[in-house]
This record gives structure tokens, C-alpha cells and sequence, in this order.
């Protein structure tokens, strides 16, 4: 037997798969009888930004802490005791 006639007998898609059915079965009901007991999972306080905005509790208040300390240390808080390169260059004499 040749190749090209084993070919030619394999089914175009082995799985059996059909997009068609599947986007058929998968799209929204035009009269949907449950429409209106669902309607409560994306209203109010079940929306997606009601959801995740108590995900991170403090965070904005702990970042702009931060910010502020970082700003405070670098404008305060000095190391009086920094060598420059050129002091140890002299005394290594």
C-alpha cells in the first residue's frame, strides 16, 4: 500500500471535533429564561471592579508611606562617614 492512499483514507479530523457545533452551542440564547436569576452575579456588589478592590488592603497607603520615607531618606539622612576613591588612593602610599 502507498503512502499517499493511508493518507488519503485518515479522516480530515481524527478528534471528531465540529468549531461549528461548538460555537452553536456555546453562544447565548436568544430568550433565555434564566437571564434574570443570573442577572445578580454582575451587578452591584458582585461586578468585577467591586470584586477586586479590596484585593490589596493598604497597599496605596503603604506605597505612598514609602515614597515618602524614601524621599526623607535621601534628602536627610546623609552617611557623614562616605570616602571618596581618592582618600584610600593617598594613604595606600
Amino acid at each position: 500500500m502507498r503512502v499517499t492512499r493511508v493518507l488519503r483514507a485518515v479522516p480530515k479530523n481524527p478528534t471528531g471535533f465540529n468549531i461549528s457545533e461548538f460555537r452553536r452551542a456555546a453562544r447565548v440564547p436568544e430568550h433565555d429564561p434564566w437571564i434574570k436569576n443570573e442577572s445578580w452575579r454582575t451587578t452591584g456588589q458582585f461586578s468585577r471592579s467591586e470584586r477586586f478592590k479590596g484585593a490589596l488592603p493598604g497597599f496605596g497607603t503603604a506605597s505612598v508611606a514609602f515614597a515618602i520615607y524614601c524621599v526623607y531618606e535621601h534628602l536627610f539622612l546623609k552617611d557623614k562617614h562616605h570616602h571618596d576613591g581618592t582618600a584610600s588612593a593617598v594613604t595606600a602610599h
